[in-house]
């Protein structure tokens, strides 16, 4: 079955979306185009220039997480930068542009200026990949452009509609990395960026360290509404929420975890997937896409 796949962010929780696509693959699922918001950008990007996910895991499990935050020479002010993302990034996809990747794939951004949602389907796929995660005030945003680009997911956290446009004839399914369930009697804990990034780890006994708990806690709870909100206006035809309980969106992660958890989602939505390739189903996409299409004069 072809689908297309819609990844959404989660930061450390990105992970995750390796396991739905280990388990896509060993199903016999061929993703024929996937789109990207923030971490779900990184994901995206590397598998949509060839990588198998298994390719893509050996790598990950190589990286050392604590060094994935340096700052960078010229980049704009933020709290932590990108410099270990971005040595990775240029190692996998070096100066690819869209137009090399194998597969169709967008990324997703905001304009700082405009405010408006800015989807990236031309240029370098690295500079893309830097503006999809760029968390306001934590990463740097990236200049595109006349554009000043920051996190997709402030208005798209799954990108359900880039997904389809790429690929109107075939099913969506969209991973929703944001838990979708209230969590509620939430207590804040220990600031976990605080606790598990070295570079302010200092800071970690100070007040200032609980206001930035609460700082990221608000982040997950504005995430979580509007992904509802778009998941039920955007309709895609499948959705799996992996369970990632208490993992903060810049923890250092155990991957493996992660990954078993996407594949155990990706595997109880296994009905719905079967579903959505009814020929009835089929009928409506291949409607809907021919009445969405631009008309001849």
């Amino acid at each position: 079955m072809d689908i297309t796949l819609a990844l959404g962010g989660g930061g450390s929780r990105g992970i995750a979306h390796l396991g739905v696509l280990l388990y896509l693959e060993e199903m016999g699922y061929r993703v024929r185009a996937i789109a990207g918001t923030s971490a779900g950008g990184i994901v995206a990007a590397i598998f949509a220039a060839g990588y198998s996910p298994s390719e893509i895991l050996s790598r990950f499990l190589e990286i050392d997480q604590s060094k994935l935050y340096g700052k960078r020479s010229g980049d704009w002010p933020s709290i932590l930068g990108v410099a270990g993302i971005n040595q990775i990034l240029q190692e996998m996809l070096g100066d690819y542009t869209f137009d090399d990747l194998s597969i169709p794939c967008a990324l997703t951004a905001v304009d700082l200026e405009t405010e408006e949602e800015v989807i990236l389907r031309q240029g370098r796929v690295v500079d893309a990949v830097l503006a999809t995660i760029a968390l306001p005030g934590i990463f740097p945003p990236q200049v595109w452009g006349d554009y000043h680009l920051v996190d997709g997911g402030l208005v798209d956290p799954v990108p359900v509609l880039p997904a389809r446009s790429l690929a109107p004839e075939l099913p969506v399914v969209a991973v929703a990395l944001t838990d979708l369930t209230p969590q509620a009697g939430y207590v804040p804990d220990a600031p976990f960026i605080l606790k598990t990034n070295p570079l302010l780890k200092e800071i970690a006994r100070l007040r200032i360290a609980q206001a930035f708990n609460i700082f990221f806690r608000s982040i997950e709870i504005g995430s979580r509404h509007i992904t509802l909100m778009r998941l039920q206006i955007d309709r895609p035809d499948v959705i799996i929420n992996p369970a990632l309980p208490n993992v903060g969106i810049l923890d250092q992660v155990d991957m493996l975890d992660l990954v078993k958890r996407g594949q155990m989602a990706a595997e109880q939505a296994l009905p719905e997937m079967e579903q959505a390739n009814r020929w009835t189903r089929r009928l409506g996409r291949a409607i809907r896409a021919r009445q969405n299409s631009p008309r001849r004069s």
